[in-house]
């Protein structure tokens, strides 16, 4: 009867710790990852994806981006996740970046904007996707990734801020081309 106890004292305390560090283990772990593996994807995003128009440097310099010209579209059948690593998948779907019934028409890593054939990217939606592109050059990637998955644990897709700020860009830019 002491080793029940003893054993359910043991796992009530490890459930605990494990409940109270999974913040440590998302910021210390599994953000360095996806940050590391969305670096590279800008890199292979900077490499295949196209160069903005004239129109759309236009758009980029009026947003504020300040190296519009290093912006490239990559259009690709899915916009790209880490689905290779079982943790950040886990955390993905959490998080809603995916999951059953969730589709990612557009995603910006750094320059790279990767958008999914077959979603028009109009001139609203681009811009809300420059203005993400305006939001890491104002700070970093990693800065950026790491506040919006904060952002979206603690108040959701719609009301994250840096979703708030992309989605006024959507507004002033109705209009299309």
């Amino acid at each position: 009867m002491k080793f029940i106890k003893f054993t359910t004292l043991i796992l009530v305390v490890a459930i605990i710790v494990a409940i109270l560090s999974y913040q440590k283990v998302i910021s210390k772990i599994l953000l360095p990852q996806y940050i590391d593996w969305a670096y590279e994807t800008d890199r292979q995003g900077l490499e295949s994806g196209t160069p903005l128009n004239s129109q759309e440097l236009f758009l980029a310099n009026d947003i504020g981006i300040q190296n519009p010209e290093k912006v490239r579209i990559a259009y690709v059948d899915e916009v790209p996740f880490p689905y290779e690593n079982f943790a950040l998948k886990i955390l993905g779907e959490a998080l809603g970046f995916i999951g059953e019934g969730i589709i990612n028409n557009a995603q910006v890593f750094g320059y790279s904007i990767y958008v999914r054939n077959g979603y028009e990217l109009n001139r609203p939606k681009l811009a809300h996707e420059l203005v993400h592109v305006l939001q890491i050059e104002r700070t970093s990637l990693d800065h950026v990734i790491t506040q919006h998955f904060s952002d979206l644990a603690e108040y959701g897709y719609d009301k994250a801020p840096l979703e708030v700020e992309a989605f006024k860009a959507n507004n002033e830019y109705a209009s299309d081309w």
